[in-house]
């Protein structure tokens, strides 16, 4: 914490103040709930919205700002997407302590008072997260993890999906040590997986037991369709990330989504030899029943992940 972002004492000197990046590709409705979660926290410290238009028009909310919040609006000045703007927006945060909210979901009002109390407590922590509730057509699910800390070994077994990129709260001097969001990783797929295995790497994500985060679930994607470009990415990340083989369990859910994505592009021979890989490296692996049938042309790779995501689980 800076000596301009210090509090002058109080009951507020336990709660220093906190920038939130909400990066945006102009989604009225949605951006203003998200916003509006944000700046009604019960947080007692200051908190700062940052809300970062992706290569859009600047469309100002009409939103209340309470006393000790604050707005902003700036244009994405990197890349144009998701790392892009989370990037933009961290450049122009005004204190030590930042925090995401993707512009489809929300926070429960005491999301970041409870993960910065939690953060003060593990100085050894290299970020904060929480319990999540998917909400969405025919899905109202909870999911919480039973463990104090998530660790870069639990991240290379696993995605770990309970640790949402809306759920993180980090100190600026993490953001330095471990570097910004890759806005090289082809067409920024799994760009919150990549960066959080290297803030694991630099120390433990401290969990808050309880539900504070609202996923908005709807049973559609970005990447729908996207292939080609999901082979690339996960090939990016295997490459980049060479503890990912340190993990047989691990390296076969991410050859078994290469081999799944294959298999929805109708690049069945290359779905087949990658489905073997998996196997010998894993033959429990779940994504060598679902790859399958998309292999043999009896579901298409988007039949799947709509089944996949009714249960509140991706492919």
């Amino acid at each position: 914490m800076t000596d301009r972002d210090r509090p002058a004492g109080g009951a507020s000197a336990a709660y220093p103040p906190v920038t939130v990046v909400v990066a945006t590709r102009d989604r009225p409705g949605l951006l203003e709930r998200a916003v509006r979660a944000v700046l009604d926290q019960d947080h007692p410290g200051p908190v700062e919205c940052v809300v970062v238009y992706d290569h859009t028009d600047i469309r100002p909310l009409d939103l209340p700002v309470p006393d000790g919040r604050t707005l902003r609006y700036v244009n994405n000045t990197h890349s144009r997407g998701l790392p892009g703007g989370r990037n933009t927006g961290v450049d122009t945060a005004s204190h030590d302590l930042i925090a995401f909210c993707d512009d489809d979901d929300f926070w429960l009002p005491g999301k970041l008072r409870r993960q910065v109390e939690l953060l003060a407590e593990r100085p050894d922590a290299a970020a904060a997260s929480c319990g999540i509730r998917l909400e969405g057509p025919g899905i109202a699910k909870e999911r919480r993890l039973d463990v104090a800390e998530v660790t870069l070994a639990d991240f290379v077994e696993d995605r770990i999906m309970e640790v949402h990129s809306s759920t993180i709260l980090i100190r600026r001097s993490t953001w330095d040590a471990v570097g910004p969001v890759d806005e090289e990783l082809p067409g920024g797929y799994g760009e919150d997986y990549e960066w959080l295995l290297r803030i694991a790497a630099h120390g433990p994500v401290v969990i808050v037991p309880e539900v504070l985060v609202v996923v908005d679930w709807h049973g559609g994607s970005f990447f729908f369709g996207r292939w080609a470009m999901i082979v690339e990415a996960t090939r990016y990340l295997l490459a980049k990330h060479p503890e990912l083989a340190g993990s047989r369990t691990g390296l076969a859910r991410l050859h078994g989504q290469i081999a799944f994505a294959l298999a929805s592009g109708r690049r069945r021979r290359e779905a087949v030899r990658e489905l073997g890989r998996v196997l010998r490296l894993n033959p429990r692996e779940k994504r060598v029943l679902v790859t399958v049938p998309v292999v043999l042309g009896l579901l298409s790779g988007e039949r799947v992940l709509r089944l996949a995501q009714r249960t509140g689980r991706g492919v």
